[in-house]
């Protein structure tokens, strides 16, 4: 049976309104690499609380003493909010240091597992897939 042009217009329309969330919603091994600890210490430079993920821009220097720019993601907002957080919780300028695990694309592209904040306190950022053990790494941006 061949499907009607209004079954097919249907099924475009569904694909197209739904493919870029479905694209954009990934699994953190999809992504990252839980065999690649990282610890980025350095400065906020954007924190967004947005769907599907949470996103921080910072600028760490590495072992070499070169400053690089970082993306690195969190958990959803609904998470987030859940452990404490909201938008105004970093802002540019905090000195913070990011524990997670690098991008399987090789990019300055981290997921956050910890977040030590300029105060000392240590907050979670994780997302579902976050290995539940604390990465070690030694500060290095790679």
């Amino acid at each position: 049976m061949k499907p009607s042009p209004l079954t097919s217009a249907l099924a475009l329309a569904a694909v197209l309104c739904h493919g870029p969330a479905a694209v954009a919603h990934h699994s953190f091994a999809a992504e990252f690499d839980a065999e690649k600890p990282v610890t980025l210490k350095g400065v906020v430079v954007k924190w967004e609380m947005i769907n599907p993920h949470g996103w921080i821009t910072m600028t760490a220097t590495g072992p070499d003493g070169k400053a690089a720019d970082w993306m690195v993601e969190t958990s959803n907002p609904n998470g987030l909010m859940r452990l404490g957080w909201t938008k105004k919780s970093l802002k540019p300028g905090d000195e913070i240091t990011i524990e997670g695990y690098l991008a399987k694309d090789g990019s300055h592209t981290a997921n956050a597992a910890r977040i030590t904040l300029a105060d000392g306190s240590k907050v979670f950022a994780g997302s579902a897939g976050t290995p539940p053990t604390a990465p070690t790494a030694p500060a290095e941006q790679r």
